[in-house]
Formats: C-alpha cells, sequence, structure tokens
C-alpha cells in the first residue's frame, strides 16, 4: 500500500485531494503540506512512497522541494509527481528536471489519480514518453558539446549509454531488450546502473538529461556521433 504525502498551497485542493484518497483503496495519506519548506520536512518526517507536489507555491515552489527531497539520503526513495494546472509548463518540465516521475493535471480523474499513485510507487512511467520529449524539447536549453557532460559520464559503459539513449527516445524496457536482443532484466540493470552513475532518479530525468547533453537531438532522434 503506497503512502502519500499531499502538497498544495490551496486548502480546498488540498483537502479534496486528501479526502478523496482517504477514500481510495489500497493507498494511504501520511500527510499534508501547504508549501515547499513544510513538504520537505513532512518527507523527511514520513518519508512516503509517492508525494503529490504542487508546483507554484509561496516560500519555496514545487520544484526546488522537489530537488531537495530527492538529493537527501532519507527521502530519495520517495517519488514525486508534479500537479499542474498546464501540461506544456516550464514549471512542469523545471520539475521533471529536478527528478519529479511525471506530472498530472488537477483536472484528472480520481480513478486516473490513484492509478497513477500505484504506478509511479512501483517504478513504472506515468505517461507516453513523447509528452516528456515535447516538454524537454519546448524548454531544455541548447544542447551543450561533449565536454560538458558530468564526470560519472566516463565510466557509462558503451551499452548502458545505447540504453540511456533508447529510454530518452522512448523506448520500454521491452523494446530495448528485443532490439538488443537482451533479457527485460539485463535492460533494468543497464539502465540502473547509468542512473545511478548520473545521479538520476526517473526516467524522465533520463529524457531531460539526454537532451540536455546532446545524446538526442530535437525530433527524439540519437545524436549523429552517438554522443
Amino acid at each position: 500500500m503506497p503512502s502519500v504525502l499531499v502538497v498544495d498551497d490551496q486548502l480546498l485542493v488540498r483537502a479534496g485531494l486528501v479526502a478523496l484518497l482517504r477514500n481510495a483503496p489500497g493507498v494511504q495519506v501520511v500527510g499534508e503540506a501547504a508549501d515547499g519548506e513544510e513538504a520537505v520536512r513532512q518527507a523527511a518526517e514520513t518519508c512516503p512512497d509517492v508525494i503529490l507536489m504542487d508546483i507554484r507555491m509561496p516560500v519555496t515552489d514545487g520544484i526546488e522541494a522537489t530537488r531537495r527531497i530527492l538529493t537527501r539520503p532519507e527521502t530519495a526513495a520517495s517519488r514525486v509527481i508534479a500537479l499542474t494546472t498546464f501540461d506544456l509548463d516550464q514549471y512542469v518540465y523545471g520539475a521533471l528536471r529536478a527528478g519529479a516521475s511525471g506530472f498530472l493535471l488537477k483536472e484528472t480523474p480520481p480513478e486516473r489519480l490513484v492509478t497513477a499513485i500505484h504506478a509511479v510507487a512501483e517504478g513504472d512511467m506515468l505517461f507516453a514518453p513523447s509528452v516528456t520529449r515535447r516538454l524537454v524539447e519546448a524548454y531544455a536549453p541548447p544542447a551543450g558539446p561533449v565536454v560538458d557532460l558530468p564526470p560519472g559520464w566516463r565510466t557509462v559503459t558503451n551499452r548502458e549509454r545505447e540504453v540511456l539513449v533508447q529510454v530518452a527516445q522512448g523506448l520500454t524496457n521491452r523494446e530495448i531488450a528485443q532490439r538488443f536482443v537482451l533479457s527485460d532484466a539485463t535492460v533494468r540493470t543497464h539502465l540502473n546502473r547509468a542512473m545511478a552513475k548520473l545521479a538520476l532518479s526517473s526516467r524522465a530525468q533520463v529524457v531531460v538529461f539526454a537532451y540536455e547533453c546532446g545524446l538526442v537531438v530535437p525530433g527524439g532522434k540519437a545524436a549523429p556521433d552517438g554522443a
């Protein structure tokens, strides 16, 4: 049963989400917060499996709260779902860049919200990779040269790099396994090792990384030199 922390600065919205989830089967609400600072404190106290995180909030916004929560050892395993009013939103892009596992519109039907919480808690993607790519292509800065890649990139193997590129292009683990004649478990191992080396916490963050570093160019294609 996934535990959930609800974060939203609008009392009525927050109360509605809490009431909905408390009546939903297989979900446990462990706390609620009205701003990013409170969210960071609550996350440290409750270590929720999933955090529903409003993006635009006073004091500390959802982007900064997400970054702080996911970079702290005690809460790094939490999954963040960004809540937003508009799907094509630079704030949403910032949340994905900070490590959010996906986003939902605030008008999402209750059953879809509950399904999303369970999916994210189990490590699945929340939405089609094309949605992430659309956001990244709209808001990512121009890719830098290869020398701008993080230090951990030097330890990424060729196969791990290939898997990262395929993930950024929108392929599932099973599709990658079929393309490279590998098992699903082997693909997961390559992906998890690469993500650990690069300090990436979600598949959405893999897409952001691949575009910003020039591994994938707009349109979802791998860079010509594979770098």
